[in-house]
């Protein structure tokens, strides 16, 4: 009479997996503490950038292009809304409560904050290998057929997969590597070119950018492009699934379900 062990099938193999051996293999490592810790200060310093970046833009809404710009002169462009200071011509015969100063001072630390901070992230993913590893999207993946199925799964607020939630599916890389290196740093540039301090020891910064409210209007610009980022990151975490996503975020680790069980 044949037996398991003579027929060359594992005894193991017909006997299932104990509970707490499950229970360990549905919680997968996602995001390490340095990369939790970055994510929620830049967060903070995010909603505290665009409050006060808000309030500084009542106070003047009005943008130019070069070196100068004032009351007097042409502007390039210009936000209908009223403005805190009463010399300002906005076309309104009132004038909002000005909260110049404190919102000022606020941006200025809350902007230092959130420089180091990236500094801190950027130096530990290009030595820990996290954007080689999490963010560089894979030779695979550049194919027509993989980016358009891609756009077309996100287009369709499809539900990610248990392979989406462990690793970024080919949007996210391409979307948080433009945000890491193209808009985080342009926007720091565009604001330290608007600082008279920095700009009389790098003048170069300012010059390249087309003068001081050159680099105020483009400040704007990637400002409306990052807040844009986080409105759509956040719809996408509620779709996706909010309390995986946030448990992710905090504890560093997901649940995702055994397929083999």
């Amino acid at each position: 009479m044949a037996t398991l062990g003579s027929a060359g099938v594992p005894l193991q193999s017909s006997v299932a997996p104990p509970a707490s051996a499950s229970l360990s293999a549905m919680r997968t490592p996602r995001h390490s503490l340095l990369v939790r810790v970055t994510h929620w200060i830049i967060t903070l310093c995010f909603f505290a950038l665009l409050i006060t970046g808000s309030e500084i833009v009542i106070s003047h809404p009005r943008f130019y292009w070069g070196e100068t710009g004032n009351d007097l002169t042409p502007t390039l462009f210009r936000i209908p809304i009223p403005a805190s200071r009463r010399l300002v011509p906005t076309g309104y015969g009132y004038t909002l409560p000005d909260q110049n100063g404190w919102s000022r001072a606020l941006h200025f630390q809350a902007a230092w904050v959130a420089v180091l901070t990236g500094l801190l992230y950027g130096i530990y993913g290009l030595f820990s290998g996290h954007f080689r590893k999490n963010l560089l999207p894979r030779k695979p993946d550049f194919s027509w057929r993989g980016i358009s199925a891609d756009i077309g799964r996100h287009l369709r607020f499809a539900r990610p997969t248990d392979a989406d939630a462990r690793s970024y599916n080919l949007l996210q890389r391409f979307t948080y590597l433009f945000v890491t290196f193209v808009l985080f740093p342009l926007v720091i540039w565009t604001g330290l070119a608007m600082s008279p301090a920095f700009t009389s020891a790098f003048p170069a910064t300012v010059t390249w950018l087309g003068g001081r409210q050159s680099a105020r209007t483009l400040h704007f610009f990637v400002s409306v492009a990052l807040m844009l980022f986080v409105v759509v990151h956040v719809v996408m975490i509620f779709v996706v699934g909010f309390g995986r996503r946030m448990r992710a975020m905090i504890t560093g680790r997901v649940s995702t379900p055994r397929e083999d069980v």
